[in-house]
């Protein structure tokens, strides 16, 4: 008797693949919304609920302090449970963290909903970059991540838009944080579709195997080149300077400029906008012209000024911004807002691919994960020192040279980001190089 294998099941259609991908990103969408969400009340929790820059620095804080703790865990629940459970998952831990925290304004209640935030999101990326691998293996699989970092930002950007499109809200701190709580749910709802989409077809189609997700392997980790270290320098304080200032910046400039919410939070905006449309320029370019290295040191010493700049610089002339009601900023603001998304999208494009021509592919994991383990440190820590500064200088609308300590201490890291990347430049132009200033990633022969 003869026995026929089963004919293999196709790969995902276009259609079936797109659709997990704007499930999947409407999620992202919810999760970076929820998590910019905060910025715009921090003047009026000021206000009204008598925080002060300690305490909101420390609600910051909370989230990365959670992200370090789910990067030691590792990958294990999305390993356990796949990649559709786990999405479904942590979109609700998201959904309840910022129910907890529009639902009172008690201080500790605050912490423990932001911690409860990055308990939740950052497994969330990881799951969607997981379903991402499935879905698109071999199929446009670089652009579908670009796809998904842009709906993510389209969140981020969202989010600092507010005091715009729902302007009648911020009466109160706690409206803004309840309709970040409703794009929450519907983050949860499309989770539940996609949850329900690849149930369906799971046996119809081949999704192939996601793979184990990145864990963070401690041993061995003094194997990794000089390189990868000024790397991993780099990208600590570079998150930690732009990731803090993102976090202040509206509030900074209601108080420290004398801007109206809805224009402070257009201008933050600048900054994920860029992201969305530069970043993956930016990478097209380097990836054609090489010199990454040099790149990162341009983006370096391009960010360095430019915190002194707010502080020092006169305003110049009022600049209407476009797509607003006649809302206007004053030069020097919108110059060097438009110069740090610039910075935000170059070395990002060009920093976390260059580890992959400087670690081995089987230690990629760690290396990562290592990366982004430092980086969440070190944006956990700096808003602390900011609002510390903050607070001890009484920064605030009637003492604006209050805020100039915590400006001194973002160019302070800047400078070292700058020593960061010359390391890197001078050690790529050495012997040992690994191949980042050639377009290819290897010299040629």
């Amino acid at each position: 008797m003869t026995h026929h294998a089963a004919p293999p099941l196709p790969r995902p259609s276009p259609a079936q693949r797109w659709l997990a991908l704007l499930l999947v990103s409407v999620a992202m969408f919810g999760n970076y919304y929820v998590y910019d969400a905060f910025g715009p009340v921090v003047d009026l929790l000021r206000e009204q609920a008598g925080f002060t820059y300690d305490q909101v620095s420390m609600v910051f804080s909370a989230y990365s302090v959670a992200a370090v703790v789910v990067l030691l865990a590792g990958g294990y629940v999305i390993d356990r449970w796949g990649t559709r459970r786990s999405i479904l998952l942590f979109a609700a831990i998201c959904l309840a963290a910022s129910a907890l925290m529009a639902s009172t304004a008690r201080f500790e209640t605050m912490v423990a909903g932001r911690f409860l935030l990055g308990i939740g999101a950052e497994p969330l990326i990881v799951a969607v970059t997981a379903v991402l691998a499935k879905w698109f293996k071999g199929k446009e699989l670089s652009f579908a991540f670009g796809i998904n970092l842009s709906i993510a930002r389209l969140g981020s950007a969202s989010a600092d838009w507010s005091p715009s499109f729902a302007s009648g809200l911020y009466a109160n701190w706690q409206d803004p944080l309840w309709l970040a709580t409703g794009i929450a749910a519907v983050a949860v709802a499309a989770a539940m579709l996609y949850w329900m989409a690849e149930a369906r077809l799971e046996r119809r189609i081949d999704l192939g195997q996601a793979g184990s997700t990145d864990k963070l392997a401690l041993k061995g980790l003094y194997a990794f080149s000089a390189s990868y270290w000024y790397i991993v320098g780099l990208c600590v304080v570079f998150y930690a300077t732009v990731f803090p200032f993102r976090a202040f910046a509206i509030d900074y400039f209601q108080q420290a400029h004398g801007l109206a919410r809805d224009t402070a939070g257009m201008l933050s905006s600048l900054l994920p906008v860029a992201a969305i449309v530069v970043t993956p320029l930016f990478g097209l370019w380097v990836d054609r012209v090489g010199r990454r290295s040099l790149f990162m040191a341009v983006g370096s010493l391009a960010m360095l000024p430019l915190f002194l700049l707010v502080t020092y610089a006169p305003p110049g002339p009022e600049i209407a911004l476009p797509f607003t009601d006649g809302a206007a900023v004053p030069l020097t603001l919108l110059v060097v807002m438009l110069l740090l998304g610039a910075v935000f999208s170059l070395i990002p494009a060009v920093m976390w691919p260059s580890v992959a021509y400087i670690v081995r592919e089987n230690r990629l994991g760690s290396a990562y994960s290592m990366m982004t383990l430092c980086q969440q440190v070190g944006v956990a820590l700096v808003p602390l020192a900011v609002g510390r500064f903050n607070t001890a200088f009484a920064a605030g609308p009637d003492n604006p040279a209050g805020y100039a300590p915590g400006m001194w201490f973002y160019t302070a890291l800047a400078a070292l980001g700058l020593l960061f990347s010359w390391l890197l430049w001078r050690s790529e132009s050495g012997p040992r190089a690994h191949g980042l200033e050639y377009p290819s990633g290897a010299k040629p022969a």
